[in-house]
């Protein structure tokens, strides 16, 4: 079978137990990014792997959790429905230890959000809101990938996310002061829900600390309360160099 036909139940099984073949490291990455190919049952599929021990620390996030953060992201999209983030695990036993494992997209890297707005606006609105309930501080045009294997747009690289202070650094602000849609509004509300007492919160306790969860939930309750994108923050720098 082909990975192309795998639901994202069986590309994490394969992710989660198949033999990790090491082939390359990824160029331009802040962080230690390899390009991995995961096989179990004759199916391979390729992914990007970022283990702890290749993180750079920094001061405003606890040192050896962007892993986790990148599975946390995951685990949040899957839970909205939205499909941003492609299918991420964590894989305690890799080439380099313990580290965030994600299927790799087949993209164009010439595409990214300003050469895909126009045709995703809708698509778009959700990485809007997104952003926002997960603090993403760093969504540069780059991050925002066409998946060549199914025509969706997706998102990458979601280290830094789930800080408890604000700190939200994105390149969609193109619908500040829109009315959220109501399909997104439905979506938010199923989010808060299972933070509350759902599957989400069980999954997201190994990942984030008790307060970084209950600050994920503030966000979302606090973006249903205003019914609109906000603007960006005068007080703050609000978008991420460089751009793309």
């Amino acid at each position: 079978m082909s990975s192309l036909e795998l639901t994202s139940a069986q590309i994490a099984n394969v992710l989660y137990a198949g033999e990790i073949e090491l082939l390359g490291q990824m160029r331009y990455s802040s962080n230690g990014t390899f390009l991995v190919e995961a096989c179990a049952d004759g199916v391979a599929v390729p992914a990007v792997y970022k283990p702890r021990r290749g993180e750079r620390p920094l001061w405003d996030f606890p040192d050896g959790t962007l892993c986790q953060r990148e599975v946390a992201a995951f685990e949040v999209s899957n839970t909205l429905g939205w499909g941003i983030v492609p299918v991420t695990i964590l894989r305690t036993e890799g080439p380099l230890g313990i580290g965030a494992l994600q299927r790799f997209i087949e993209h164009d890297p010439e595409e990214h959000y300003f050469t895909l707005l126009a045709d995703n606006q809708d698509r778009f609105r959700q990485f809007a809101a997104y952003d926002i309930v997960v603090n993403n501080t760093d969504r540069k045009g780059g991050h925002c990938l066409h998946d060549l294997d199914n025509g969706l747009v997706v998102g990458i690289d979601h280290g830094l996310t789930f800080s408890v202070e604000w700190k939200l650094r994105t390149v969609v602000w193109d619908f500040a002061g829109e009315d959220l849609p109501k399909e997104l509004i439905i979506d938010l509300e199923r989010l808060v829900s299972e933070l509350d007492d759902g599957l989400l919160a069980k999954t997201l306790a190994p990942l984030l600390s008790p307060v970084e969860i209950a600050a994920l939930k503030q966000r979302t309750q606090m973006l249903l309360r205003a019914g609109k994108f906000p603007h960006p923050d005068e007080g703050y720098h609000s978008v991420p160099w460089p751009l793309v």
